[in-house]
């Protein structure tokens, strides 16, 4: 039975052509996705340069991130609260958030709201039993837009048939309360209805409805099957053993997407707990953190003279290159001063993406003396990394660049992993697992042993 897997991303439609009986991947190519005239013709040229031909495969099953992914703007209460919460849940489904906005809105939030046109609106604030005018507010607010995109409600629940009244003219799906008490996280269902809503509406904004009823169905989000396919890697099926807790990392020309499967709860008795429990399986995404598209995000984050220090070149030099880059961001390296830009400005941006996703202690000095407050995931006990992005792949100092995002001891309180195993995802077959575990996990884990490299380090 051969299967045929399908990514239409942003630039790229992948497909991956794999035989389930052998759980072996036997063909797999790429071109340019044609989401501005007919998708079909970049899946049909991918096809081709496989050697097939869509008549040759028994199922199909697809993911997308075409035309920039799904976009999504989120309220809440609190920025600490109920606003990180919303980012959480809206990450971890495979959205893409363009703005969180905290508190009321207010005018010129609206004229950014009509601006951005999102893809969908996660509409919360306040725990249950708790804060009720906000939310309401907002939904009054949101009621004054000419409808035009579907809003979820996952906030309090004594304001949820207010703001449904306030929104009767909007496609509104009601979720339990993202955060229905101060400590406690619920972002499952919420989840589920971003997907529902990416499938029932966005796949046909985006114009990839024929291609669906070709292919019966696009079952998610590119980024949510990386998460559902390294879910799997961390803990395997009930044939096949998991690698245990991991951190991935995919480093592209736009952004630095990180993700965690770890517990990351305090490992010792002087540390408390501060803020959100975050979900074991996170998904951060730096917007700032990119290759070509990002570069400068990188710059600034780090600040110039750390990448003449990990480059090795000197500011002049980089200021020339990273103008060239701006004029045309498909340079890839081809000697040794690329090699050395783009190794400081990928160890940069995979450091700076990995520190924001992990968590950090902060010193607390209470009665009984000093503790520590954490906030975030603690990842020191992490064994696993995951790495994929063309960048990475292509590093011929892989190691190097990574130990920059690794623990430092020097930096104790900064709960980065310490990594005893790097995975490399040398082929690019995380989405197109994360697809085919919804239908046969164990083949995808048997595929993925196979084809994701262990490096050590």
């Amino acid at each position: 039975m051969n299967t045929l897997l399908i990514d239409f991303g942003s630039t790229f439609t992948k497909v991956t052509a794999v035989d389930r009986q052998k759980a072996e991947i036997i063909g797999r190519a790429q071109d340019f996705t044609t989401v501005d005239t007919d998708i079909q013709i970049g899946l049909n040229n991918a096809l081709e340069k496989m050697g097939a031909r869509l008549e040759d495969f028994s199922e199909f099953y697809a993911c997308s991130s075409a035309a920039g992914g799904l976009k999504m703007m989120v309220s809440g209460l609190v920025p600490d609260l109920t606003a990180k919460a919303a980012r959480i849940a809206a990450l971890g489904a495979g959205a893409k958030v363009v703005h969180t906005f905290s508190h009321e809105l207010i005018e010129e939030d609206l004229e950014e709201i009509k601006r951005i046109k999102p893809d969908i609106f996660l509409l919360c604030g306040g725990t249950d039993g708790g804060n009720r005018s906000c939310i309401e507010h907002n939904a009054k607010m949101l009621a004054t837009l000419q409808p035009q995109f579907p809003i979820i409600y996952a906030g309090n629940r004594a304001a949820q048939a207010t703001c449904k009244e306030q929104l009767k003219e909007w496609d509104v799906s009601i979720c339990k309360n993202i955060m229905p008490t101060l400590d406690t996280l619920e972002i499952e269902e919420v989840q589920k209805v971003i997907r529902n809503c990416f499938i029932r509406r966005i796949v046909e904004a985006k114009g990839l409805s024929t291609v669906n009823q070709l292919l019966g169905s696009i079952a998610m989000p590119t980024p949510s099957a990386v998460l559902q396919a390294l879910h799997l890697f961390s803990k395997g099926t009930k044939e096949i053993p998991g690698m245990g807790e991991l951190v991935a990392v995919d480093l592209g020309g736009a952004t630095t997407d990180v993700y965690s499967i770890a517990k990351g709860a305090p490992s010792q008795n002087n540390v408390i707990y501060k803020g959100i429990q975050e979900p074991e399986e996170k998904r951060t995404v730096e917007g700032d953190l990119g290759m070509r598209y990002s570069m400068h995000g990188i710059v600034e984050a780090v600040g110039l003279d750390e990448i003449v220090e990990r480059s090795g070149l000197s500011e002049e030099e980089i200021i020339d290159m990273l103008t060239i880059l701006d004029e045309d961001k498909s340079i890839v390296p081809a000697d040794e001063r690329w090699e050395a830009l783009d190794f400081a400005l990928a160890s940069s941006a995979v450091s700076v993406a990995v520190g924001r996703h992990a968590g950090e202690w902060e010193e607390v000095y209470t009665p009984v003396g000093l503790q520590y407050a954490q906030t975030g995931k603690d990842l020191r006990d992490v064994p696993n990394m995951v790495v994929t992005g063309g960048a990475l792949l292509q590093s011929n100092r892989l190691d190097d660049l990574l130990s920059y995002s690794y623990y430092d001891p020097m930096n104790p309180y900064h709960l980065r992993p310490q990594v005893k195993d790097l995975w490399v995802d040398q082929h690019y077959i995380l989405s197109a697992m994360g697809v085919l575990a919804d239908h046969d996990p164990d083949v995808a884990m048997k595929i993925m042993k196979k084809e994701i490299l262990n490096v050590k380090h």
